[in-house]
């Protein structure tokens, strides 16, 4: 548990940084008695002047240059599109009077932040250059092929680097990088992007022969809206913002005073050698090392991206096996930590371009998250973060999601239910009894079979049966590897020679009930009341099974009893299961669809094994309401079986596997029921929730976010809502289904009001209407708190 203030503690500084005070200051200072035009010629506008001189003579000595040009802009961007406009502009001037024969290319390393390939690739198609953009490879390091530089560099017109690796941290060698381009191309313009450099390593431009390099204000400590472009002497410069002749004709515009007094008064802390407002390499060094150490401590199966041999001492770029980046992001801005999956400009949570560039495998891409800080982060952030990463690990091993190495770790929360596993669309389930310490693992995937084990282990349960639902056309299940990996907790009953995992029989008449349709059916009797029946429901493939899940009564199990129906590809969320493999049967399925309505109720809980919709889980109710043919299924009357054949063919025709980038089971066509959005900023959140006193509030975060909860007070709460997260929300549905009368309002949440979102959705989907979700989340402007286990509430 923390026991430290909880406030927040921002390690995104590669993303953008606080401004210093002292620079806010200036800035102010500057709006309020340096308010003159720099291009006046009175006293007032010298005063101005004077303001944008010192800056400059400021920047090139941060930089490390006496001579040369510095051209404030609005930014990192605006300067990169000045540099590489300029650059083109004058070469496609050149190329008039004397044209070359061969291709000519313009370089950019694979790694570089994208505002650089998309500008390059921007310019060269407006002003016909007809170059060809190419990528310098780079090695599993960050590191840049300076044997491709120096074989592409005489037919270069313009190469484009960075100084450090805004994902990464990784320091590129710009003197080795001048002698690959030097002897072969002496006039080849040169762009170095020094964003992420300045502040954390010394520079020293005027030793590389550097043309260009962009900085930006907001990344150390100054304003949005600043930044400014270094202009070797000789290099070109063609504005883009032609007019006014504001900074020596190469920007018009009134320049942002206030932006550049506020980056002056960090220019020059940086400067001065006495100051130690910047932390030195040393104390970074140290602080990485600390939180390093409290990363590996946390998670067990981390991996970090960042070579630290060849980074600056302020990026950790890390990957936690069996975790998506978006799941440990959560993790972290629940524990008030910010941090980031990449670049801020483009981190929609998709893999990391920079990792696969590295030749990184995909899964550490695809879960890369980046810790950054800066010279002016506060040692006690720092220290606070340390503790704050374990607990986040502690977090996770109560969760059930890790096996913890620290002893301090609270014992995981129990489980008693269903709990559905999803990686993509793949879903695997299992059902636990929480009193006798029992499971059941229905259709397992590899990609979650790590996960699932955690839970089985975690809960000190007892493995009945690994059940699959069908054999997978596109895979080999992974139940017999799972099952050997479980092997110390697994019953015998779970070693069957059946090829699904169907424990063996007695032969008893206690092993079978009765379904609806009078067929026989064999069961595991998995708690006092529960059992789960066996039966064939083959199409999809011929050897398809349903496993059904409810109370039996008198060797019988009724059709309105099943309360949950594992019925693999046959039914999915907006679809049925394709037959156009060489294990399916149309006839079958025929038949199979025929049946079902017969064997569970319209409000049975169907389980399927994939999820293309982030559905979740759904009902015969709900599929028929937007499957025509299904419906004909569900009311009696389904059409001739060379009918349903011919419109199956169609149906499966319009299956696109290659669009979506994976083996599709079925057509899906999904209509959207959106549940009922409560847009509301947080000062009006109380007197919503006064309002609504009967209802039922369900947080649908996981458990190891809901740990590092809200203040509810401050919410309007009474109590803590209940933890209801997405991977057991399927349960929640099925307790809900088997209890109509309980009409209560349901009011989800979340931090962002994305996945309250959908779990409303999905409520209103199975027919609940009076359903509501917070839209913009709970995470706005509240302070938070952390409860201890023992107060923490689930529904599983």
């Amino acid at each position: 548990m923390v026991q430290s203030s909880f406030a927040e503690i921002y390690l995104d500084a590669n993303a953008t940084t606080p401004v210093w005070p002292e620079a806010a200051q200036a800035a102010f200072s500057a709006m309020e008695e340096l308010y003159g035009n720099p291009s006046s010629s009175h006293i007032t506008g010298l005063r101005a002047r004077s303001t944008l001189e010192t800056a400059r003579s400021l920047a090139k000595a941060a930089l490390g240059v006496d001579t040369g040009r510095i051209v404030f802009t609005s930014g990192a961007t605006e300067a990169i599109q000045m540099a590489i406009f300029s650059t083109l502009c004058t070469i496609r001037d050149e190329r008039l009077n004397e044209p070359v024969d061969g291709p000519r290319y313009l370089l950019y390393g694979a790694t570089e932040h994208k505002a650089v390939p998309q500008a390059l690739k921007h310019w060269n198609h407006l002003l016909g250059m007809q170059a060809e953009v190419c990528a310098i490879p780079v090695d599993s390091n960050g590191l840049l092929d300076l044997a491709f530089i120096r074989e592409h560099a005489a037919s270069t017109d313009m190469i484009c680097t960075m100084a450090v690796n805004n994902e990464t941290g990784v320091v590129h060698d710009l003197k080795a990088v001048k002698e690959a381009i030097a002897p072969r191309n002496p006039q080849l313009r040169w762009m170095v992007d020094c964003v992420q450099a300045l502040g954390k390593q010394q520079l020293e431009l005027a030793d590389c022969g550097i043309d260009y390099a962009p900085i930006s204000g907001h990344k150390i400590y100054g304003p949005k809206g600043i930044g400014l472009l270094y202009v070797r002497e000789g290099a070109p410069i063609v504005p883009l913002l032609a007019g006014g002749g504001q900074e020596g004709g190469a920007r018009g515009g009134t320049e942002n005073l206030p932006g550049v007094a506020a980056i002056a008064s960090i220019l020059k802390c940086l400067n001065d050698p006495q100051s130690d407002t910047f932390a030195d390499t040393q104390t970074l060094t140290q602080w990485r090392d600390r939180l390093v150490a409290a990363l590996k401590n946390a998670f067990p199966t981390i991996v970090f991206n960042t070579p630290f041999e060849h980074a600056v001492p302020t990026t950790i770029n890390f990957s936690v096996e069996g975790f998506s980046s978006k799941e440990i992001l959560d993790l972290f801005d629940a524990a008030n930590v910010r941090v980031s999956s990449g670049s801020a400009c483009g981190s929609a949570i998709q893999g990391s371009f920079v990792l696969e560039a590295m030749g990184l495998p995909r899964w550490r891409s695809d879960g890369a998250v980046r810790l950054s800080f800066g010279p002016m982060t506060p040692q006690s952030d720092i220290e606070a973060a340390e503790v704050r990463i374990v607990e986040a690990g502690r977090a996770l091993s109560a969760s059930c999601l890790v096996v913890s190495n620290d002893v301090e770790a609270t014992p995981g929360t129990v489980v008693d239910g269903l709990v559905q596993l999803k990686k993509g669309s793949a879903c695997s389930w299992v059902l636990l009894d929480a009193d006798r310490q029992k499971c059941v693992i229905i259709d397992p995937f590899e990609e979650l079979a790590e996960r699932i084990e955690s839970l089985v282990r975690c809960q000190n349960s007892q493995v009945v049966a690994v059940l699959d639902t069908h054999k997978h056309v596109d895979h080999v299940s992974c139940r017999s590897a799972l099952l050997e990996s479980l092997r110390d907790c697994a019953l015998e009953s779970a070693f069957t020679s059946h090829e699904l995992g169907w424990p063996e029989q007695t032969g008893s008449a206690d092993d079978a009930v009765r379904l609806s349709d009078g067929s026989q059916a064999d069961i595991i009797r998995f708690t006092d009341t529960l059992v789960i029946a066996k039966t064939d429901l083959p199409g999809h493939t011929v050897d398809g099974l349903a496993f059904l899940v409810g109370p039996e009564t008198d060797s019988q199990l009724p059709a309105e009893a099943v309360r949950l129906a594992f019925t693999g590809d046959t039914i999915l969320i907006g679809g049925i299961g394709r037959t156009d493999f060489y294990s399916s049967s149309a006839s079958d399925l025929y038949n199979s669809l025929s049946r079902l309505p017969q064997i569970i109720g319209q409000d049975s809980l169907i389980c399927p094994t994939h999820d293309y919709t982030t559905g979740f889980a759904t009902t015969l109710q709900a599929e028929t309401q937007n499957n025509a043919l299904l419906n004909r299924f569900a009311v009696g009357s389904p059409p001739p079986l060379e009918e349903f054949q011919q419109e199956k063919v169609l149906v499966d025709a319009r299956i696109d596997d290659e669009a979506n980038c994976e083996l599709v089971c079925g057509h899906i066509s999904v209509t959207r029921c959106d549940g009922h959005s409560v847009d509301l900023t947080p000062e009006q959140l109380p007197d919503f929730f006064a309002a609504h006193t009967e209802a039922l509030i369900v947080d649908v975060r996981e458990p190891h976010e809901f740990r590092f909860t809200q203040d509810w007070t401050a919410l309007g709460l009474t109590q803590p809502p209940q933890n209801i997260p997405l991977t057991r929300l399927s349960n929640f549905l099925s307790q809900l289904l088997s209890a109509p009368d309980d009409r209560r309002e349901l009011i989800f949440l979340c931090r962002s009001g994305s996945r309250s979102g959908k779990a409303a959705e999905v409520l209103k989907r199975v027919g609940r209407d009076n359903v509501w979700h917070i839209k913009g989340g709970i995470a706005l402007g509240i302070q938070r708190e952390t409860v201890p286990q023992d107060d923490m509430e689930y529904m599983i």
